[in-house]
């Protein structure tokens, strides 16, 4: 009998010790997957560029996630079942047949306390600090288990290949363009990022999904220069201009001959004044087509992350946009393209035109129909469309399939569009009042 007890102390010693070992790594297992699913690429990145080995290491392992899960949910429920049957027969010996149901009790909320909510909730709360930490005995489990783990992955993708299901382990969930913008928007939604800061760094992020067409000045607003037009008028012109740059034509519009720079020309009419003694009308001798730059035309599809690294590459500011036939389609500048990020861009020679966007009297926005839908997305924190048109007249157009005329109503997307004004085919002026928000 005292043989017995002794077994008995003995045996009771070493498995509750045990229980209490698997408990602990199995809270390992717990709060390394929390801490390193939930880390930041970017902030491990910017630790592992100072130098920390766990960060750099916590990297290596996240590049292949369903190679790490797969180890730590092998290794997880190795230890949790091992526990669980050493507390099933510990509690068997000690209470006969009713020690199953009591170990089950018992292993459920050691388990749930201490090895799943305790580390998950540190892990969380420091997910970069417990991934450093956890990353270099990780990478141990991780070699160890990639055997097992590589037959799992196997047997997995070929039971959800018979559904219909294709794994591409190489393909991301969320992009880092995606994963940026929903950050942005998450902090702009709980008052962390003022809306300026989200619009401009939204608007860096999507130049590459951008192309030259959407921001151009259209052809019909271009002013140019006829570069058959006498001398002194031209002069006038670019002088009194708010432009530094015109596009020169002769005969008509579409042939463009080249791009005329007011600092070229105030250079040469200083140049034809002074060889002829300050006579002014020696700028009638000025020959347009020496001063003239080569035009550079870009296609309207470019996106404008592309136009504008060719614009520093190229050392240009100006650029003539054709469309697919090779016609004059409009024009872009550098200034187009910053304005997407930091917004408006105005300097003492610039026009004030009327504005866009207004207010009117009840409560409604009156918006010109040349106005981005972009840009009264941004305005007005909206999501319209604009994967069928760019403009606010465009998209009315769209919706309606027919050029609609002055006075008429469409309800489309949560708002109510109103017709105007009207200019020939092409809408001016309409408004614009949410359907959430009543009449």
């Amino acid at each position: 009998m005292g043989d017995f007890a002794s077994f008995l102390d003995t045996a009771f010693w070493v498995s509750a010790g045990s229980i209490l070992a698997l408990l602990v790594i199995s809270g390992l297992f717990s709060g390394s997957e929390t801490a390193l699913t939930a880390s930041s690429r970017g902030k491990l990145k910017a630790q592992a560029d100072k130098g920390s080995k766990g960060a750099e290491t916590a990297l290596d392992l996240t590049d292949d996630s369903e190679r790490l899960i797969g180890a730590i949910l092998l290794g997880n429920n190795l230890v949790n079942i091992l526990a669980a049957s050493l507390a099933t027969a510990l509690f068997t010996r000690l209470f006969g047949d009713s020690g199953v149901a009591l170990a089950t009790l018992v292993m459920t909320a050691l388990v749930l306390i201490f090895a799943e909510v305790l580390p998950k909730t540190y892990a969380i709360s420091n997910p970069e600090t417990a991934a450093t930490r956890v990353a270099p005995l990780l990478r141990w489990v991780v070699r160890i288990f990639s055997p097992v783990v590589t037959v799992v992955r196997f047997l997995v993708r070929r039971v959800l290949a018979l559904f219909g299901v294709t794994i591409d382990p190489d393909r991301h969930i969320l992009s880092v363009h995606e994963e940026i913008a929903g950050t942005l928007a998450l902090g702009h939604s709980s008052g962390s990022v003022e809306k300026e800061h989200r619009d401009r760094l939204l608007g860096a992020l999507d130049l590459g999904e951008r192309t030259v067409e959407e921001i151009m000045l259209h052809r019909s607003q271009i002013e140019m220069v006829d570069a058959d037009a006498p001398m002194e008028d031209i002069i006038a012109q670019c002088v009194n201009s708010s432009h530094s740059r015109f596009p020169v034509y002769r005969g008509e519009q579409e042939n463009i001959i080249g791009v005329l720079n007011v600092r070229d020309l105030m250079r040469e009419v200083h140049h034809q004044v002074m060889l002829r003694k300050g006579r002014v009308k020696a700028v009638r001798h000025l020959r347009l087509e020496s001063i003239v730059r080569p035009p550079y035309f870009v296609p309207e599809t470019t996106p404008l992350d592309e136009q504008m690294r060719h614009f520093l590459k190229l050392r240009r500011h100006f650029a003539l946009v054709v469309d697919e036939y090779g016609a004059l389609h409009g024009l872009i500048t550098l200034e187009n393209i910053l304005e997407e990020i930091v917004g408006e861009i105005e300097d003492e020679y610039d026009v004030s035109d009327a504005p866009e966007l207004e207010h009117g009297p009840g409560g409604e926005l009156l918006s010109d129909g040349a106005m981005t839908i972009r840009d009264l997305n941004r305005a007005m924190d909206w999501s319209l469309p604009d994967d069928e048109a760019v403009t606010v007249a465009g998209l009315v157009i769209h919706e309606a399939q027919t050029i609609p005329e002055t006075g008429q109503e469409f309800s489309f997307h949560g708002c109510r569009f109103r017709i105007l004004e009207r200019e020939g085919n092409r809408i001016t002026r309409l408004s614009i009042r949410r359907l959430d928000e009543g009449e």
